[in-house]
């Protein structure tokens, strides 16, 4: 039990701030949520809540990239959240 406790110590100790963007485009709404470097960062679009399209990318701006090409969101519509 005691190596479960320390795992989780040094977890929080070396937890990461990471990035959620958020944009809202005719109609639609889009999340960025950054994660580890090794993984990237995720694209979710939502129309009336539900999540229609989910993306993975290398990072941040990939991600806005992708929004402006196949949706047309502005680069500076994003906002951290």
């Amino acid at each position: 039990m005691e190596r479960c406790y320390k795992y989780t110590q040094n977890l929080s100790q070396n937890q990461m701030n990471f990035r959620t963007l958020k944009a809202e485009y005719k109609g639609l709404t889009f999340k960025i949520e950054e994660d580890y470097p090794e993984v990237g960062a995720y694209l979710y679009v939502y129309k009336e809540g539900k999540c229609i399209k989910d993306i993975l990318q290398d990072n941040i701006d990939i991600c806005k990239e992708i929004a402006l090409e196949e949706y047309g969101v502005p680069i500076n519509f994003w906002k951290d959240v």
